[in-house]
Parts: structure tokens; sequence; C-alpha cells
């Protein structure tokens, strides 16, 4: 489990997030909605050590990370898949692969996950040879994915996946998301696209100004006349 205890982070004397708590089970989806600047991105860069908070604790499984950089991190188990994708976008989709191998040594068990990755994202395994940097957004999210999960984390952290996507291929990430949950990985999801995110979670926190403001699971919050109304467009009857 990962869990996130009172954690202040400032910038430039301003608080991004003010205190904040809250637990991530394994083997669940956990999301985060709220508005742009509400602190969610931060939290994630937080967790995986590129931000360094004021005050607050972060552990996983039971062992404290707040003071770990981001590569000892990744080596408890977690990473990240940033926001706005971040593939190498001059080296191949097979060599930004296995970019997310490079603290392995298993040559043949990297092979396999490369293949299980294929088999996840058939669309990878045909483009294996081209420029990471000529790929459709929703193609270069797949591979995002795809690099994470080459390093065999029990928890992926999922920074705004749907972003800039077409319909049709949200629909396809959010599948994936839910698929490889089922493969008992766990999963920490922020999400502009509310309505998405909250059908998929197992529990939810709604982030507001730095502050988590609500928090249910995801069907409570999907039916919440606030939240209906402030992420979903919906008006309240």
């Amino acid at each position: 489990m990962l869990k996130v205890e009172d954690l202040v982070v400032s910038y430039g004397g301003i608080e991004a997030l003010k205190g904040i708590s809250l637990d991530v089970p394994d083997g669940k989806i956990i999301t985060l909605i709220g508005a742009n600047g509400a602190g969610k991105s931060t939290l994630l860069r937080t967790i995986i050590g590129l931000v360094k908070p004021e005050s607050g604790k972060i552990s996983y499984n039971e062992k404290e990370i707040t003071a770990l950089n981001s590569q000892k991190i990744v080596t408890t188990g977690i990473t990240l898949v940033p926001e706005g994708r971040r593939v190498f976008s001059n080296l191949t989709v097979l060599e930004n692969l296995k970019i997310g191998a490079y603290m392995r040594n298993d040559k043949a068990e990297i092979e396999k996950d490369i293949e299980w990755i294929y088999g996840m994202f058939p669309r990878l395994q045909e483009r294996n040879w081209q420029l990471a940097g000529t790929l459709s957004g929703g193609e270069q999210q797949m591979l995002a994915v795809g690099r994470a999960l080459m390093c065999r984390p029990k928890l992926i952290m999922m920074d705004e996946p749907s972003l800039g996507l077409a319909p049709l291929v949200i629909k396809d990430i959010f599948r994936i998301i839910q698929e490889i949950n089922a493969k008992g990985m766990t999963i920490l999801l922020i999400e502009q696209n509310a309505n998405m995110a909250l059908k998929i979670a197992d529990w939810a926190y709604v982030l507001e100004t730095g502050r988590i403001t609500m928090e249910g699971t995801g069907k409570e919050l999907l039916e919440n006349p606030q939240i209906r109304e402030a992420y979903l467009g919906k008006k309240k009857k």
C-alpha cells in the first residue's frame, strides 16, 4: 500500500499541496480528480521523488520513501507515466521500450515483457521500427504506458493519460488501464476526464487548490450532485 500523510509542498513560498493524506491500497484503481492547478501532478511528482515536500510522509509497503531519489523509488516498485507522454522522439518504439527496462539485466524476461506489451498494444508491434516522435498521440500514450510497464512496477501512476486524445482512443486507453489492473497492478490515476476515471475507480479523491475536499467510491462520486455539476458538466436537478 502507498500511504501519503499530511503532505505539504511549496513552490516559491506558495503551498501547492496543503497537508493532504490519502491511501492507495494494493490491487486497486484509485483516481484523483480536480481542475487544472489543483496540485494533482505535483502530488505524483512528489511521490516519485522529483519534488521534495516541505513536510509530511510518504510510505510504500510500510517503508518510508519520502527522502529517496526517483531512481531508488522506482526500485521499490513504483513508476510514473508522465503528463504529455514524454517519449524519446528520436528513438524507435522498440528502443523506447528497452529504455523502460534499463535497471534490469534479465534479457530473456525483458524479451517476454516486450512481447506481452506488443500483445496488449498491437500497433506498437506494427511500428516497432518507427521513430516515436512520428507516432500519433494515442500511439505515443500506448508507448509511454508500455515503457513504464517494462520496469515491472507494482504501482503505476498515470498523469492525464487521455489528454488531447480522440474519444475512441481514450476508450481504448481506459480499457488497457482496466486490463493492467486485472493482472494485479495497482493504479493511481490522475484525470481531467472525471466521467471515465470515476467509472473505473475503486476509490476516488477530489483535489481542490491543494486540499482533498471529498472522497468516496467511484460510483458514489459519479452520482454526487456537486461532482456532476463541477466536473461532469451536468446541472443539479
